[in-house]
């Protein structure tokens, strides 16, 4: 299938799990009594904008729905059919999975359309399904199996991070901080970016499963109940990870900066004990007569041992005062 087009599936579903592929000279004159027709479309091509104001059937206002720039997920149904709107995880090879892709569809009882910028993971799973026979029969079981897909990839990231919050906690009395500190950020920041769309994303799927649409299954409800509950816990899973690592990272804080104050106290036991001594050594250097022993020729060694002894009391002291 040629992608420069626009148009990067296009099927015409036998309702057993396989289907013929058609290109866009197979898509323009299809009608219903062919069978259930699945186009994944490529939004930003002109041929794309071409079909949905010449041929798609859909109001400008369904169009402009599908095609908006910034998106959150979303859900109407109306006459025209089901318009959903969901984010999925960037598995594209060197992306950020936080990084989520849009991904916009349309549902009806006869037809399905899907549009995207970038790939979609999820849509490719559902493409090779269909080659091998094993694809969804209709958009009742289209639907609940491509939120099945981009539910299996969201678990796998949000047990990434649950689990690299586990390591981080583990090496936190460990691990040097200025080490932990960028890693604890960077996966909140990762929690926050994908709790961002993952919790719309929730709300939208329970709406969904208590909308009655009436060519959507019961069966595929229930499938659908699920992927919610699912997406659900994803939210939870991902607060919990957040909230573990902004308490890990007031406990580093916390072990930092008793540190600083065990070294600031050293140092200030130490200008203690150095303090009378750097007065008697003052005293004793000043450039004036009458220094006492200053003829002495033990005079030194008598200074310095009578300033040791005063370094030894005001160590004792300190124990006494259990300073040290």
């Amino acid at each position: 299938m040629n992608k420069k087009n626009g148009l990067i599936f296009g099927y015409v579903l036998d309702g057993k799990g396989g289907g013929t592929e058609v290109d866009w000279d197979g898509v323009k004159p299809w009608t219903p009594e062919k069978g259930t027709l699945w186009v994944h479309l490529d939004y930003t091509a002109e041929e794309v904008q071409q079909w949905l104001e010449a041929e798609s059937s859909l109001s400008e206002i369904s169009r402009d729905l599908l095609t908006e720039k910034d998106t959150r997920p979303r859900f109407v149904s109306s006459k025209e059919g089901l318009f959903l709107i969901l984010r999925v995880v960037n598995c594209n090879p060197g992306a950020d999975p936080e990084d989520m892709v849009a991904l916009r569809m349309c549902f009806n009882e006869n037809r399905i359309i899907t549009m995207r910028q970038r790939r979609v993971m999820a849509l490719d799973d559902i493409h090779r399904a269909i080659e091998s026979g094993n694809g969804p029969g209709g958009p009742s079981d289209f639907l609940a199996t491509v939120n099945e897909r981009i539910g299996d990839r969201m678990g796998d990231v949000v047990t990434q991070a649950d689990d690299r919050m586990d390591e981080l906690e583990d090496t936190v009395l460990t691990a040097e901080s200025h080490a932990l500190r960028p890693m604890l950020a960077d996966l909140r920041r990762r929690c926050i970016s994908l709790r961002r769309y993952i919790a719309p994303q929730r709300d939208v799927l329970s709406r969904l499963v208590s909308e009655r649409i009436a060519w959507i299954s019961d069966k595929d409800k229930l499938r659908l109940r699920e992927v919610a509950e699912r997406t659900a816990r994803f939210v939870e899973d991902i607060d919990s990870a957040r909230d573990r690592a902004a308490i890990t990272q007031e406990e580093l804080n916390n072990r930092l900066s008793e540190q600083m104050n065990k070294a600031m106290y050293l140092l200030s036991i130490v200008a203690a004990i150095f303090l009378p001594l750097g007065l008697i050594s003052g005293l004793l250097g000043i450039n004036v007569g009458g220094i006492p022993g200053a003829e002495y020729h033990l005079a030194f060694y008598s200074v310095a041992l009578f300033m040791l002894l005063i370094a030894l009391v005001l160590v004792l002291l300190f124990k006494r005062l259990k300073w040290l």
